[in-house]
């Protein structure tokens, strides 16, 4: 029988000083107090924001680096407007996504619509991927055509230092508001363009070699160096969107957090089949527990709550936790989850 605790349960004022730590007192007993709904309104309000920096600072480093990178006759700066081109489509998906995530759960979704914000993230990287491996081809072919090339000239220079301080205050702010938001996505995008950074510096030194030996050819490596940076980084995205999305990657220390949180309650016993995983930033709990077989199901019920609030107490931002209980020795065919073993 699977016991879990009360969306809402009330508790006085005079406990707020526990509320934190999801316990409050009521005529001497223990209970629940309101977790409530993760802040789903904050974090669109904060992908909002990072999504529409992202976007209008990209869209202008983009339009800037290709014309100039045309009119200079740079393949390495017109490529990396090309991986700002991108990067304004990125921004235009995160708005999207921004609107499907706040959406409440539905007879079609029950568990909400924050797996949205992963499946983005995956496409993400197949479009980082695939921009890449565009600029790959393209430089390989200068290169092995051989033909000759004019050096860039300096206004090539001139926009790719401005787009490295740009990307850099770009980077920075996705990371700040993506951790501030708990947002894979947004996070995904801060590494993507802390990756623009050293890319554009990359080509910065390429063109500067360049103009300097008067070797067109270098701006074509450059290039090329580019492109297998921006695969580089595609592939590091989708192995994190893709550990999410198969229900993976919570840490061992995680796990200790609940084992222990078990540990502290009185009555309950031998944490397993223990599962977490991740919704948009915040953590689904499944866990067995055993009580001795005497105990009543009200018993029980109490038992099951106190060990929820005792997981709340020590894991951040948790969507939801389902306890089932068990009589103690029963011996079931467990197919899946971690118990202590699991951690020698």
């Amino acid at each position: 029988m699977a016991y879990s605790t009360p969306r809402r349960a009330t508790c006085a004022t005079s406990a707020l000083g526990l509320r934190r730590r999801g316990l409050c007192r009521h005529t001497g007993k223990m209970e629940i107090a309101a977790q409530g709904a993760p802040d789903l309104d904050k974090k669109t309000r904060l992908i909002k924001i990072a999504s529409l920096t992202a976007l209008i600072g990209n869209a202008a480093l983009a339009i800037a680096q290709i014309a100039i990178g045309i009119y200079a006759g740079s393949l390495a700066v017109i490529g990396n407007g090309i991986d700002s081109s991108t990067d304004v489509a990125i921004a235009i998906m995160a708005l999207v996504v921004s609107r499907i995530i706040s959406r409440p759960a539905d007879a079609g979704h029950p568990w909400g619509h924050g797996r949205a914000e992963t499946v983005a993230t995956a496409i993400l990287s197949f479009a980082l991927f695939f921009a890449g491996a565009q600029l790959i081809i393209s430089s390989t072919g200068h290169i092995i055509s051989g033909a000759e090339r004019e050096a860039p000239e300096l206004p090539a220079l001139i926009v790719t230092l401005v787009v490295i301080v740009v990307k850099f205050f770009l980077a920075w702010s996705q990371h700040a508001l993506g951790k501030k938001a708990d947002s894979l996505m947004l996070k995904a995008n801060a590494k993507n363009m802390s990756a623009d950074v050293l890319l554009s510096a990359g080509v910065l030194a390429g063109i500067g070699m360049s103009m300097f030996f008067g070797i067109g050819m270098i701006d074509s490596v450059a290039a090329l160096l580019v492109g297998l940076w921006v695969i580089k980084s595609a592939i590091g995205i989708f192995i994190e969107a893709n550990t999410e999305l198969m229900d993976g990657g919570s840490s061992r220390e995680f796990y200790k957090a609940i084992f222990d949180a078990v540990k502290s309650v009185d009555g309950a016993e031998s944490p397993h089949r223990v599962r977490m995983r991740r919704i948009a930033g915040y953590w689904d709990i499944d866990i067995d527990i055993e009580v001795q077989p005497e105990k009543t199901v009200l018993e029980g019920h109490k038992i099951a709550s106190l060990v929820e609030a005792a997981i709340k107490a020590r894991v951040d931002n948790v969507y939801d936790i389902v306890v089932h209980v068990e009589p103690a020795g029963s011996a079931e065919e467990e197919s899946f989850g971690l118990d202590e073993k699991a951690f020698p």
